[in-house]
């Protein structure tokens, strides 16, 4: 029972101990606040080193880092000097010139860097090498006294440089004399006069890279550096300032000797900075956490201690323990439950107000409070109801795609079919175009206008909800055959009469003149029974009554843009009745409002048709079913209004009222003419079997009102024929 009890109590200290410490360390800062601490391959620049203003001691210590080249490379300053690796403790690792002499693919006289009057001193880790067929390689002062030197045998018979080895064969060694900042290297007077002239080449390096396994000493003369160790110290430095520390005896945490300083035992850091030395928690190092155990290890600065339970502790005590901290751990585990639920929950509110705000929310909270947006005719959808209804915007459920957004079908949970625009853009002048649409649409009540059922704003992207149209556009009637539903005259005819109504509905009759400003065959729907639907209303605007035009920047669809407004920016009423005529010259020809494939003449279908229409070839451009249905009257009074609708100044150009006007009445006098073809055919028919009126038993009456009423009628939709 004891066992099992000892068990439980480090299980239970385990978890305790889990629970108490950190779960990360931060690594101790090494350089100064805002200072970059690395530089290419070089990860550590610590403080007295620096990059940029105020973030080394002084111009010895300055780095520059070079970003010209790849990877970017870090030089100090004050040498020139590549540097390689600094080191805290006092030693920093340089790339340092090979000097050659009689090397042909090499320059002679490179020397190693004076560091006389710097912090810096070569190390005694590095050796003086020089390697060649029997040559004398020297050190000397600068005022030439020999400072060093060896002399290498010449063994052109063996290869005694594998294994990195300079045992004097080709190859000698020397050490250098301690606190040396500078020296020169040359080379001494050889007797054979043929071997004088041969290459050789000294240097000073790093003798762990020298022997290194991964370095090949027989590719350095082909090398222009080697690595180099330099120690730096503040020795000379009376009263320098370690970023903020005055008296660094007095600092626990580091000690300072000889120029140099060294985080304490139990610390680590940069000592040169102000609270740069941070203790080093000896608990989290596997080594001592398992010497406490059966125990707790505890972290004190600088050190830990072991504190081991004690043995005759009652099992009623542990009992407790393990009942507290099994409590504990579920009210730990319940609150970070409930913290993360409020933290999510927080989070989905605050992204559902972005997105409202992104969405233009607070510009359509403006249009409602002024009361512009009929509230009754709009709902607001949920997120989740129109992702339910489109299938998560399946790509099979793609109806179309514009300039503004894309459509998709989708069906309610009430069972309605509905067409769900989903806007691409959702920044600046964009958001204003999502939430004009919702306020023109709302002022809209027309049979031939497209029905707004309602928004969503707290997606990512704005989305408004519309009736669903069956039939698609009338672009793709004109413009693509359908067997099943070829488009006849009498239906092109009644398509341009609806458009038309609407558009003077919008001008003319709306609660504020309203500019469609994108009027085109593929922004006109045809809905189950055919009828026309105006759609897309992401660039229209409405107007004061007292207003002639709307200056604003250039919008519209290319072929079917108003000349006038292209080059003024002031769009009127009359710009909405070129962008009819352009639609009503494609019912009339089957073309493209912009063909890249037809000659320059006729790349404009509103230039083409202008030009047929004065050069009288009306007849060589027109559709062929339009040429078979419909009678030469009733084309020439189409054409003549479409003629009109393209004029070039647009005051010439007719209302869209009146447009609308005419085109009822050329329905009228086609329909007409047809009953007065029929009645003539049913009276042809009707004389051969009966005779004259004044012979049978039927009223004069009857036969006069019945001529009488015919010729009236007749008389004045003639005159809409000849318009």
């Amino acid at each position: 029972m004891d066992t099992v009890g000892r068990f439980l109590l480090h299980i239970t200290l385990f978890l305790w101990f889990m629970t108490a410490v950190e779960i990360a360390a931060t690594s101790a800062p090494v350089s100064k606040p805002n200072c970059s601490s690395h530089c290419g391959q070089v990860a550590q620049i610590p403080y007295p080193f620096g990059i940029g203003t105020g973030c080394y001691l002084d111009d010895w210590f300055q780095i520059i880092c070079d970003n010209s080249t790849s990877p970017p490379k870090p030089f100090l300053n004050s040498t020139g000097l590549e540097v390689l690796e600094i080191n805290i403790e006092g030693t920093l690792k340089v790339a340092s010139p090979v000097t050659f002499s009689n090397c042909s693919h090499k320059p002679s006289g490179r020397q190693t860097a004076n560091l006389e009057g710097s912090p810096f001193v070569f190390s005694q880790k590095n050796r003086f090498t020089s390697m060649s067929c029997g040559g004398i390689g020297l050190m000397t002062s600068l005022s030439g006294s020999t400072i060093g030197g060896c002399l290498s045998i010449c063994d052109d018979t063996s290869n005694l440089l594998r294994n990195n080895s300079c045992s004097g064969l080709n190859c000698c060694q020397t050490t250098i004399p301690s606190s040396l900042s500078t020296f020169r290297t040359s080379f001494g007077e050889i007797t054979n006069a043929e071997r004088a002239k041969l290459c050789k080449y000294a240097f000073l390096v790093d003798q762990d890279w020298f022997t290194s396994d991964s370095t090949n000493i027989s590719d350095i003369g082909h090398m222009d550096n080697v690595p180099i160790v330099l120690e730096w110290n503040l020795f000379n430095y009376t009263s320098f300032d370690i970023y903020g520390k005055t008296n660094l005896t007095d600092s626990t945490d580091m000690d300072c000797t000889g120029g140099s300083c060294f985080c304490s035992k139990g610390f680590q850091g940069n000592p040169y900075l102000l609270h740069g030395c941070e203790d080093i928690d000896e608990c989290e190092d596997p080594v001592h956490f398992n010497r406490c155990i059966p125990g707790i290890c505890i972290n004190y600065p600088g050190r830990y201690h072991c504190v081991f339970p004690d043995p005759r502790q009652s099992r009623v005590n542990l009992a407790i323990i393990v009942t507290g901290t099994v409590v504990g751990l579920l009210f730990l585990l319940v609150g970070a439950w409930w913290l993360r639920k409020v933290i999510k929950k927080r989070k989905k509110i605050k992204r559902k107000e972005k997105f409202f705000k992104q969405n233009g929310g607070l510009l359509l909270k403006q249009q409602l409070s002024s009361g512009e947006v009929n509230v009754e005719k709009i709902k607001l959808f949920n997120s989740k109801e129109l992702e339910k209804a489109t299938d998560n915007f399946s790509a099979d459920r793609i109806l179309g795609q514009g300039g503004q957004g894309t459509v998709y079908k989708g069906m309610l949970a009430d069972g309605r079919i509905v067409a769900v625009k989903k806007s691409k853009i959702v920044a600046g002048g964009e958001v204003g175009q999502f939430i004009n649409e919702i306020v023109i649409l709302s002022q809209i009540s027309h049979r031939n206008v497209v029905k707004l059922l309602g928004c969503c704003l707290e997606t990512e992207v704005p989305l408004l909800v519309y009736e669903f149209i069956l039939n698609g556009t009338l672009s793709q009637y004109i413009h693509h055959q359908n067997e099943e539903f070829p488009l006849t005259w009498e239906m092109r005819l009644r398509v341009s009469i609806e458009v038309a109504g609407a558009l003077s509905y919008l001008h003319s009759a709306a609660s504020f003149p309203i500019y469609h400003r994108d009027i085109k065959s593929s922004n006109i729907l045809l809905d189950e029974k055919y009828r026309a639907k105006v759609a897309d209303f992401g660039t229209s605007r409405s107007v004061a009554i007292d207003q002639t035009h709307l200056t604003t920047r250039v919008h519209g669809t290319f072929g079917y843009l108003d000349p006038e407004y292209f080059q003024s920016s002031q769009f009127t009423e009359k710009s909405d009745v070129y962008s009819f005529g352009v639609v009503l010259a494609e019912l009339l020809t089957g073309e493209k409002p912009v063909s890249v494939l037809s000659s320059q003449e006729s790349r404009s279908l509103a230039a083409y048709f202008l030009l047929s229409m004065e050069e009288n070839r009306l007849f060589d451009i027109l559709h062929a079913r339009v040429m078979k249905e419909a009678g030469k009257d009733e084309i020439m009074a189409v054409a003549n209004l479409t003629q009109r609708c393209l004029n070039l100044n647009g005051k010439k150009r007719p209302t869209m009222k009146e447009v609308a006007a005419e085109l009822e009445a050329i329905q009228l006098s086609v329909k007409f003419s047809n009953v007065q073809q029929n009645f003539a055919e049913v009276h042809y028919v009707r004389s051969e079997i009966i005779e004259p009126c004044d012979v049978v038993s039927i009223s004069t009456a009857s036969c006069m009102d019945s001529g009488t009423g015919s010729s009236l009628d007749v008389q004045p939709l003639l005159s809409f024929k000849s318009l």
